[in-house]
């Protein structure tokens, strides 16, 4: 079941069932701007109020995408986003669509990405800050040792994504 509301007053929400849970996706009728995942979604839902009775229209398409990749139907996202962040950290974020689907990559190739190979910690922090998580795919990027390292929906959470991406993908590495 899904339940549509209002989020301050410009945003619309959403909740999604996905296989890992009850996610909650937010944004205006014309772009997403986050995803909460679950745990975090529970976290938000006080803040969640006033249903509404059509599902806007760029959470529509949002949700329909986020199904076909749990589903294995989707590598890659094509939405309408607006992330509310600084210029550096929306760069951050965006640079995490580059990494391709059942790959990882490490905080300093996307610091390198990004054109600040020596801002390592800072791309680590706006990865923390992700609004738009499995969309700009934060949960491909580990430690230089190779390790799983922060992931706001747990390190659990992240291997899950991993498997499954590489599931689908045939095993790839």
């Amino acid at each position: 079941m899904t339940t549509v509301g209002v989020l301050a007053e410009r945003d619309l929400w959403w909740t999604l069932e996905t296989p890992v849970g009850t996610m909650v996706l937010v944004g205006t009728e014309t772009a997403l701007h986050q995803v909460l995942l679950p745990g975090l979604a529970a976290e938000a839902r006080p803040r969640l109020d006033r249903a509404l009775e059509a599902r806007p229209a760029a959470l529509a398409v949002a949700e329909d995408q986020l199904r076909e990749y749990f589903a294995g139907e989707r590598r890659q996202f094509e939405l309408a986003l607006d992330p509310a962040g600084t210029a550096f950290q929306r760069a951050a974020w965006f640079a995490l669509g580059e990494i391709p689907y059942a790959r990882t990559s490490t905080y300093a190739a996307q610091a390198t990405r990004v054109g600040r190979p020596s801002a390592v910690r800072a791309v680590g922090a706006a990865n923390g800050r992700n609004p738009l998580p499995i969309v700009l795919p934060c949960h491909r990027v580990i430690g230089s040792n190779g390790r799983l390292v922060g992931y706001a929906g747990g390190l659990e959470l992240k291997q899950w994504l991993l498997d499954h991406e590489r599931r689908v993908d045939g095993g790839a590495q």
